[in-house]
Formats: structure tokens, sequence, C-alpha cells
């Protein structure tokens, strides 16, 4: 259904070598991970794919793309660049490459910042994007074990981390990703309610 040889093609123009490598390396640790946890694992490769193929382009660029696709972009998101990519990429699969599927679409959209309510698919491409081979930061090692034995205790993990990081940085919160922590920890709560 999806042309994975013809995706790789365009992220190989699109991006750096780096960036490329880290694309592959996201799709590979997606692919395991919807493998594990019972998601598309086709599905999870693609998003993984392509959920940097506007990373590199101007934010102008950027910008014109989630137009094109008639992507909603929020106040807060207009006013940090940062977070562009991701919609963007959402965007280019959707109105470039026509894939019109709504996990693939979505997974791109939310890889950077994760969500409140988040899909099967959409946290196994935040935590693939977390867990690549690529990657070397501190925590890396512990993030990967937790990925591989718990997708709720990875995903905490993941979003505890990023916040302490942006915050620890004077940075701004995307509430995207608060969201997605309060949710995770009120998901715990109401599971200790039922038992």
């Amino acid at each position: 259904m999806y042309n994975k040889e013809e995706y790789i093609s365009i992220i190989k123009q699109r991006l750096s070598g780096y960036r490329f490598y880290h694309s592959i390396c996201v799709s590979k640790s997606a692919r395991k991970l919807a493998a594990k946890y019972g998601a598309d694992e086709e599905k999870a490769e693609i998003a993984g794919i392509l959920h940097d193929v506007m990373k590199e382009d101007s934010k102008r660029e950027q910008l014109r793309m989630m137009e094109k696709a008639g992507m909603t972009i929020t106040p807060f998101e207009k006013s940090q660049k940062k977070f562009y990519h991701q919609i963007a990429g959402a965007a280019f699969a959707k109105a470039e490459l026509k894939i019109d599927d709504d996990e693939i679409i979505s997974a791109i959209r939310y890889h950077t910042t994760a969500r409140a309510d988040m899909t099967l698919l959409e946290q196994i491409v935040y935590l693939a994007d977390f867990i690549s081979e690529d990657r070397d930061y501190d925590d890396v090692d512990v993030m990967r074990q937790k990925a591989y034995t718990d997708l709720y205790d990875a995903m905490l993990y993941a979003c505890a981390y990023t916040i302490k990081d942006v915050v620890n940085q004077g940075r701004l919160l995307h509430p995207d990703t608060v969201n997605a922590y309060n949710w995770l920890v009120n998901s715990e709560i109401k599971e200790k309610e039922r038992e």
C-alpha cells in the first residue's frame, strides 16, 4: 500500500546525511516497537521514515506546506518555530505524498510534543524518536529499556524527561507535552482506582 523505497528516496534527497540516518533509525525502532505492542508495523515504519521530512526546510517553507495541506497551527505553535517541522512533516505526507491515513499523519504530527489521548501508533513513533540507534543523550539506555518493557512507563518517563529538560533550559513548554504528561498520570490514577 505504501511505497517505502520511494519515501526513503525522498528523504534522502531532502535531508542531510545525519538527519537521513536518524530517520532510518527511527523507522527501524518504530517497526520493532509496533511488533512488540501489536500496532501496524508498516504504518509505524512509514511514519518513522517521514517524521522529519520537513526538518531542514526553512520556516517559511514549513508554514507554506502547513497552509497547503490545511493543517491547523495554534498561536503558541506559530510563535515557537521549533515545533513547525512536526506539523509541516504531517502536511507534506498529506499534501505531497497523498497519504490519507489519519494514524500516520497524526503520528508524524505529534512525534516531538506528544499529546493527551495518544493512539498506540503515536506513542510508538514518539518513543522511537527517543530511542533510535543514533541517540546518545543521558538516560538513553534507561529509555530504551523502558520502551521495550512497558509502554506506559516509557511514555511517562519520556514526557517527564522532556519537561525537565525544557524547564532546565529555561524554554517554553509546549502545552501538548504537559497535557500528555497529565493524561498519562491521570490514566495511572484511574487504573489504580479500578483495582
